[in-house]
């Protein structure tokens, strides 16, 4: 297949590998949490104070371990998905501080957002998985904000969800309220009901809230997502070379000590790398750097034979306007072309991860669809070309009014919810709005039209005890 996008050779691709096990071995990888750093001395491994060694072999045979494709199971088991290969999940924009009304003012992020980002998602045709910390909720205590997150992700949507990675005792926490739902924590140690994020400290580092709750949740057998962000010319290297080897060394680390702690738990090689503006000093996720840093993860997720995950829906623009648009779909239709497997930050994120929008959540939707479209395979075989029917219409003929257009009209096409395809007059006429108004439109319709998920009153009555008992 040609893709004017780079494909890595295998020698480049060794190269990186051998770089990032170079730095492995020699530079090694601080794990700021006491647990984690017995777990490798147990395993025989090279550890000098907080920092850990690495031998290739040692890191190989870690990764023999790790599925290639895994299920994730959902409250309601007609939307549980399959994650590795060929198959990949949307979910949602993670961890914005913020709220961007529908007039560009930036306001503190609630308990009401949050739930409502998951109604959302409930209702969403084209994300598969809700998401977790949508947005952090300024209005609730900080230290219970987990608890309040994942009961809201399990009552107001039924799709899979992701976990609460905060510290080990919250990854606990969230595994034993999920675990409510399937009848106990023994009943989901071969069974991912949920996946969490982990991210590196670049460069080099693990902070401890992160690799204890990796620690967490292999052992009860939960899949985690370890990723790296490095901000090229400041947290790594200035040449995406570099970063690229950085934060591999970084990725493989928290990958081996998942499997260390339990061989065969289901883990996601991920990045969402970029770089620093060099005149602000901030962190760009609208470069192009981070579509080529998404193609690369990929790639380099392949080579070890491991599922991926990247950005989707990412801009630096702090309104839901015509940059938000083109950066967050060139992003989302890279990560969808280059093979991602779990395509996180898809809908909503502005700012470079400092809000989040209604408008644009409904607006990166649509572009999620249109990229599954674009990503559909034609059959080209004699049944599907249908030579009859061409030979039928015949040359000057039309085929608007022939019964295959009246059968496929409804499904061949991608049809739009949001997308203009009116005539000026038309448009005038339905209040000249722009995108972002029709998509704030769209925002109050599938909220006012929401239905909550059946969901068991004693099951439900059992969740909101198990918060009560912990505030």
């Amino acid at each position: 297949m040609y893709d004017r996008m780079q494909a890595l050779t295998k020698n480049q691709k060794e190269n990186i590998h051998e770089a990032s096990m170079d730095l492995l071995k020699t530079v090694g990888i601080v794990m700021n949490e006491d647990e984690a750093i017995q777990i490798f001395k147990d395993h025989g491994f090279k550890v000098d104070d907080k920092t850990v060694f690495f031998e290739e072999k040692e890191v190989m045979k870690a990764l023999e371990t790790v599925p290639e494709k895994f299920t994730i199971e959902a409250r309601n088991p007609e939307k549980s998905v399959s994650i590795g290969e060929d198959d990949f999940v949307f979910l949602p924009g993670y961890g914005a501080p913020n709220v961007v009304t529908s007039e560009g003012e930036q306001r503190k992020a609630t308990m009401a957002d949050y739930n409502n980002f998951c109604k959302l998602i409930h209702t969403s045709k084209y994300l598969d998985m809700n998401g977790w910390m949508m947005v952090e909720p300024s209005d609730i205590n900080p230290a219970l904000g987990h608890l309040h997150m994942n009961l809201s992700n399990i009552l107001y949507c039924d799709k899979p969800f992701m976990g609460s990675p905060i510290s080990k005792q919250g990854a606990l926490e969230g595994i034993e309220m999920a675990s409510l739902v399937w009848g106990g924590l023994e009943k989901i140690k071969d069974k991912p009901i949920s996946i969490s994020l982990i991210n590196s400290l670049s460069p080099l580092q693990f902070a401890d809230e992160m690799i204890g709750s990796l620690i967490q949740l292999a052992r009860h057998g939960q899949p985690c997502i370890v990723a790296s962000l490095i901000m090229a010319g400041a947290s790594g290297p200035v040449n995406l070379d570099g970063v690229l080897a950085l934060q591999n060394a970084e990725i493989l680390a928290g990958i081996t000590l998942s499997q260390l702690v339990r061989p065969g738990v289901p883990v996601v090689y991920g990045s969402t790398s970029s770089a620093m503006d060099m005149k602000s000093g901030g962190l760009s996720i609208g470069a192009p750097a981070l579509s080529r840093n998404i193609s690369y993860t990929a790639q380099m997720a392949r080579y070890y034979e491991l599922p991926s995950r990247s950005g989707g829906g990412l801009t630096d623009a702090l309104f839901p306007d015509a940059q938000a648009g083109a950066e967050s779909a060139l992003a989302i239709s890279t990560a969808a072309r280059a093979g991602i497997n779990v395509i996180l930050h898809a809908c909503g994120i502005l700012g470079s991860y400092i809000a989040m929008s209604f408008e644009k959540f409904i607006i990166d939707e649509e572009i999620c669809g249109v990229a599954r479209k674009m990503l559909q395979p034609v059959e080209a075989s004699a049944s599907s070309i249908d030579l009859d029917v061409i030979k039928n219409v015949g040359a000057g003929g039309q085929y608007l009014t022939h019964p295959t257009t009246f059968k496929r009209c409804r499904t061949e096409f991608f049809i739009p919810d949001l997308m203009c395809r009116s005539n000026y007059e038309t448009w005038q006429k339905a209040g000249s709005k722009r995108l972002d108004q029709v998509a704030g439109d769209k925002v109050n319709q599938r909220l006012a039209s929401y239905i909550k998920p059946d969901i068991d009153p004693g099951l439900e009555k059992d969740l909101n005890n198990y918060v009560a008992k912990l505030q």
